[in-house]
């Protein structure tokens, strides 16, 4: 009879521990008589370790594909921290991510650590935890005075004939592993008992008696192509260290992780790049400008688009108010929505009298220049003194009148978008807003990012604007937070927001 299969627990050992090679062919021996018992033995033995294999197999297949799911960095140096805790049978670790080129981003994450204690952990000396000689490894030069940790190999394991070979140490570049060794050549660094040993540096003593921890088991975290990006330690609360198929299985899944981890950094960096970019393409602060104050609330979706607002001062004491959107997203509209932005500007200081002049420029420019994109927008020429507006729109939504005694709409006469005809002009609009009343411009993705129909859209805005509290209607700011919190009940922060917002608030005293 087969013995049992081994319960499929990560970092168990199965009854009989796996060869270190696989074994050799047993010749058919006559049974002696009264050995029918002993006659199984060899087939229970074999069934056991495949029985083990697959188990292991299994158990990393799971673990890779809730890896894979994440799409973020930070949930999956949490899943990778989940995962290795596992493997290796410790409660706690920690991964620190530190790009060896310099470009970022550069972080920390804890599992069963606090904040607090993540702390006291950065007081320990780098060179005197696991996790820092690793770090150290991966940044470390061939120049004079580097000095270079010896590499801690693992014991050999055994292995199926499948694609997972167990002969060599996690991180030796041995068949079986995942072959990434780092800078410095630092595979592991393994800390059985750290009271126990005498050169433990006294500050990491003090630390490690204070959060409860007494040894640690620490792996690079590098690729071939990204080179070194980090280092993952797990930490045990008694004298502890992985087995050999401990460490063989944690070896195999870290080398996926450094994979996913290495694609999650140059998405962030990418992501990093395109926010910084759109900052800076917008303004990022408001003119002050007498008799009118102004306020200002946007949010980009996680693609990036191309909603965009301005404000600016004009001759005469005058004010220029816009707002627009160009198609597409990503880098290109952000690098689009620079470039009509600051267009508009131009016309704006030469002719903003006439918003309908500043948007058929604006349109032929867009026209000539980047023929496969169109745009809305909507420039209003303000006279604070007068209380007196402007305004045009192409393809825009219309701004919205808020006071104590009206909430409207401003009737604006319907134009198609700029790039969608051969010639764009549209009759421009005056409005005279009273002592106090706010008007409001802003972009589709409001309407959009509700969800409802364009009708109903606008009713809830509508609503949202009229309910506006006395004591708020002083603050234009506190009437864009207003209108965003009751328009949007899940806040611009909604997992499926992906649309941009744009709000920009002048109130006229």
């Amino acid at each position: 009879m087969n013995a049992p299969h081994p319960p499929k627990v990560a970092g168990i050992d199965s009854t009989v521990p796996p060869p270190a090679h696989t074994a050799p062919p047993v010749s058919p021996v006559p049974a002696a008589p009264g050995a029918t018992a002993a006659r199984g033995a060899p087939g229970a033995l074999i069934q056991n370790r495949l029985a083990g294999w697959v188990s292991d197999l299994t158990t990393l297949h799971e673990l890779t594909e809730r890896l894979s799911r994440t799409t973020t960095l930070d949930d999956a140096l949490h899943e990778l921290l989940r995962a290795g805790a596992a493997l290796a049978g410790a409660r706690r670790g920690l991964v620190v991510v530190e790009p060896a080129d310099g470009h970022g981003p550069d972080t920390t994450v804890g599992l069963g650590f606090a904040r607090a204690d993540l702390g006291h952990l950065e007081t320990v000396p780098r060179a005197a935890t696991s996790y820092g000689r690793l770090l150290d490894a991966g940044a470390a030069t061939d120049g004079p005075g580097v000095a270079r940790p010896r590499a801690t190999e693992a014991p050999r394991t055994g292995a199926p004939a499948t694609g997972v070979s167990g002969t060599g140490a996690p991180g030796s570049g041995a068949p079986g592993t995942h072959g990434l060794t780092p800078p410095g050549d630092l595979a592991e660094v393994v800390e059985p008992d750290l009271f126990a040993d005498d050169a433990l540096d006294p500050r990491h003593r003090e630390v490690a008696a204070r959060l409860g921890y007494a040894a640690s088991y620490a792996l690079p975290l590098a690729t071939a192509t990204a080179g070194a990006l980090g280092a993952a330690a797990w930490h045990y609360d008694e004298p502890a260290e992985p087995t050999a198929r401990q460490r063989h299985l944690i070896g195999l899944y870290v080398g996926h992780a450094a994979e996913h981890v290495a694609r999650l950094v140059e998405l962030t960096r990418a992501r990093a790049t395109v926010a910084t970019l759109r900052e800076e393409l917008l303004p990022t602060r408001l003119p002050r400008v007498a008799g009118v104050q102004l306020a200002a609330r946007r949010r980009t979706g996680a693609r990036g688009g191309g909603d965009w607002h301005d404000a600016l001062p004009l001759p005469d004491a005058a004010l220029g108010l816009a707002v627009g959107s160009v198609t597409g997203s990503g880098p290109g509209a952000v690098a689009a929505t620079g470039r009509l932005r600051a267009s508009l500007r131009a016309y704006a200081v030469m002719e903003g009298e006439d918003p309908v002049a500043v948007l058929s420029d604006l349109e032929l420019l867009l026209r000539l220049t980047e023929p496969a994109r169109s745009a809305t927008a909507l420039f209003a020429y303000c006279e604070p003194a007068l209380r007196k507006v402007v305004l045009a729109g192409a393809g825009h939504s219309p701004p919205l009148l808020v006071g104590q005694r009206r909430t409207e709409f401003v009737e604006t006469s319907l134009s198609a978008p700029l790039g969608m005809l051969a010639c764009w002009e549209a009759p421009s609009v005056e409005i005279r807003p009273e002592p106090g009343e706010t008007l409001l411009l802003y972009t589709d993705g409001l309407l959009r990012r509700t969800g409802d129909a364009t009708d109903r859209a606008f009713a809830r805005l509508h609503a949202a604007a009229a309910s506006v509290p006395k004591a708020a209607r002083e603050d234009p700011g506190a009437i864009a937070d207003h209108i965003l919190g009751t328009v949007l009940p899940d806040g611009l922060d909604a997992g499926d927001g992906v649309e941009d917002v744009v709000l920009l608030a002048a109130r006229f005293a």
